[in-house]
């Protein structure tokens, strides 16, 4: 008993430290749903089609990605704050969690906060994971259009982990008459072929990375402006034709979204596009990793409907085939979202995607319906999902 006694006392004390400096909050979201896929898998090298796949399984985070984070305050006097946030990916379908089945950390900055804006240093959101969010009819979960098709092709403007920037600083503006701005620099300090730093080679703009940001949020009208760049894009080889770091050239991507809320439907809609500078391979015609110059736009709306919201969505993505016809992915999706309180909700979703014969096979050429279940070159396929999820 006496042991327990001093514990709580302990423990006592040391929540009150605790608290005396930091004033802390641990949150999280649980996501969890089946879902059902068929999809056709393109064709062999001989040009034989092969069998669908139809995949009926449980998946974790299809509403919104599970995670568990900590963030906090301390006032440091004449209206400075210091501010952090600590958050980790989870997978509770596969009992995966913080530090296992190499789960990465959503967010991990710190940074001081006044009446001038944040400055925080860290790993974190750059503009278009938030503009993309902001502007997506289906709630940018995994069955959202602009969320798939905006990964198809490596854009890092989407509400995807390609816009979380490592190694980055950043600064948010206070909102002023509903404008708010923000911006990222993330060092890139990349190595050299052989694995080791160089600094004949390499500096920290080499496969760095920039955000500029632009929001407008207003009574019932939102809208974004977005520009990012990657500098100095390279993948370093040791093969021939050898590829150093530093050698390479930007890829730049600009988006503008918005939505307008009627209260009986709101409206949504986004345009976005991608450049890269780098030269062409002059054997295949492609570029750098596959990603292509591109342009992606988005319109959608949403409903009430009895007390929950009715999402449709359409979107289409059109990639340069420099050596060929364009390579052109669409789909088309829906989402009903029942709340059955402020923390827990039932969804339920569709999606179809569909490529035409000149989009790339691989991670960054294909329609993706839910993680790890996608479309061909040529082919189409659709997901149908439904799921709780719970916020706390």
């Amino acid at each position: 008993m006496q042991k327990k006694l001093i514990a709580l006392a302990v423990a006592s004390l040391a929540s009150g430290v605790a608290t005396a400096q930091t004033n802390v909050t641990m949150y999280g979201v649980l996501d969890l749903a089946y879902a059902y896929s068929s999809g056709n898998a393109g064709r062999d090298a001989l040009g034989i089609k092969i069998p669908g796949k139809n995949t009926f399984s449980g998946i974790t985070g299809i509403g919104a990605g599970n995670r568990l984070g900590f963030k906090g305050e301390e006032a440091l006097g004449n209206g400075l704050k210091a501010v952090f946030t600590l958050e980790y990916g989870l997978d509770p379908d596969i009992n995966c969690g913080i530090g296992t089945c190499g789960l990465n950390a959503r967010q991990q900055f710190v940074g001081l906060d006044s009446k001038y804006g944040t400055v925080a240093l860290g790993r974190q959101y750059a503009p278009g994971f938030n503009a993309t969010a902001n502007n997506d009819a289906l709630n940018a979960s995994d069955f959202a259009i602009q969320s798939s098709l905006s990964a198809l092709n490596g854009m890092t403007i989407t509400p995807n982990s390609p816009a979380r920037f490592n190694n980055a600083i950043t600064y948010t503006s206070p909102s002023l008459s509903g404008f708010k701005a923000s911006a990222i620099y993330s060092f890139g300090e990349t190595r050299d072929a052989f694995g080791t730093y160089n600094d004949k080679r390499v500096s920290v703009s080499d496969n760095g990375k920039y955000g500029l940001g632009l929001n407008y949020a207003n009574g019932p009208i939102n809208f974004d402006a977005v520009w990012q760049s990657r500098t100095n894009v390279s993948v370093p080889t040791t093969t021939f034709p050898y590829e150093l770091a530093g050698t390479g050239k930007s890829i730049n991507e600009w988006y503008v979204g918005g939505s307008y809320d009627l209260k009986v439907v709101k409206l949504f809609a986004s345009y976005q596009a991608l450049d890269n500078k780098n030269k062409r391979d002059v054997v295949t015609g492609l570029r750098v990793s596959g990603i292509e110059d591109s342009n992606l736009w988005t319109l959608g709306v949403t409903a009430p409907i009895g007390r929950g919201t009715l999402g449709l969505s359409y979107g289409r993505l059109t990639s340069d085939r420099k050596w060929t016809g364009d390579g052109v992915s669409w789909g088309a999706g829906t989402q009903y979202t029942y709340p059955l309180s402020k923390r827990t909700s039932l969804y339920g979703a569709y999606s179809y995607f569909s490529n035409n014969n000149n989009v790339l096979p691989g991670n960054a050429g294909q329609a993706i319906a839910i993680p790890g279940i996608v479309g061909a070159t040529g082919e189409s396929n659709y997901a149908l999902g439904a799921g709780i999820t719970h916020s706390f």
